[in-house]
């Protein structure tokens, strides 16, 4: 059965590191009831979803995949870039120690938000997070595994994949790139078919691709009809109380299939 790794919505939440958004008061007890039901969206998609060990002291816990890199049966422990969260990474490590053999970033700083994947190429956003030091670091490490890594330029967004993810395939096989237009420029990426969200959705340029199912976020239907259109399974979930935080939906697991 494929994993989906989570943590547990920490009680001081609100006090989350933040770049893009005005801090604003958040309701622990309601994004905990968002997160559950995030994970029992994981579990129906066929998902054996597995918690990492809980961090409650530290606010961004929850956002997993910050923290560490799955990669065909390996995981890369990362080191994001704000120091508030350097200790979670020792945590994510004890997690995954039992599922993965385990390699950490030997350099920079790299939060997994800003990796996407297309196939054997790892696209990694130059952001306020990820810097040039981590992004070459990472390509000598992946590259021993048979990857490349590729720069990507960020615009209005946290993380890479704030503004661009992968939603599927069409019906010819190709990779669709759902993305936001004033994030990320969707031709930096070869090989895709882009699809852009609707500028009033900036949200759903970040979804969740699972095996026959995609988990966007919820108030986004714009995107949800478009990529129904396209034959895709939507599934929508409710995580505002969690983008007060600068959440995406990709950000609170770490997907193994």
């Amino acid at each position: 059965m494929p994993k989906a790794f989570t943590r547990a919505v920490s009680p001081k939440l609100s006090d989350c590191e933040l770049t893009h958004l005005d801090r604003v008061p958040i309701d622990a007890a309601r994004a905990k009831a968002q997160h559950s039901a995030y994970e029992q969206a994981l579990s129906d998609a066929g998902y054996e979803v597995i918690r990492l060990p809980d961090l409650p002291e530290h606010p961004d816990g929850v956002f997993v995949e910050d923290t560490a890199l799955l990669l065909d049966g390996r995981a890369i422990i990362l080191n994001p870039g704000v120091a508030s969260r350097a200790a979670e990474t020792s945590s994510t490590a004890s997690g995954l120690a039992d599922h993965f053999p385990l390699h950490r970033l030997p350099a920079g700083h790299v939060d997994g938000g800003d990796v996407l994947r297309i196939g054997t190429t790892l696209y990694v956003g130059l952001s306020t997070r990820t810097d040039a030091e981590g992004i070459g670091a990472l390509r000598r490490l992946a590259g021993t595994f048979g990857f490349n890594v590729v720069t990507a330029e960020l615009a209005e967004c946290l993380h890479l994949k704030t503004g661009a993810t992968l939603a599927g395939a069409d019906d010819q096989g190709t990779p669709l790139l759902l993305h936001n237009p004033k994030a990320v420029d969707a031709a930096q990426f070869a090989g895709v078919r882009p699809v852009a969200v609707d500028p009033e959705e900036p949200a759903a340029g970040n979804c969740v691709r699972l095996f026959d199912r995609i988990i966007l976020p919820a108030g986004n239907p714009k995107a949800a009809e478009k990529l129904r259109r396209l034959g895709l399974h939507v599934v929508e979930v409710d995580v505002s109380e969690l983008q007060k935080a600068e959440a995406g939906v990709t950000c609170m697991s770490l997907i193994a299939d």
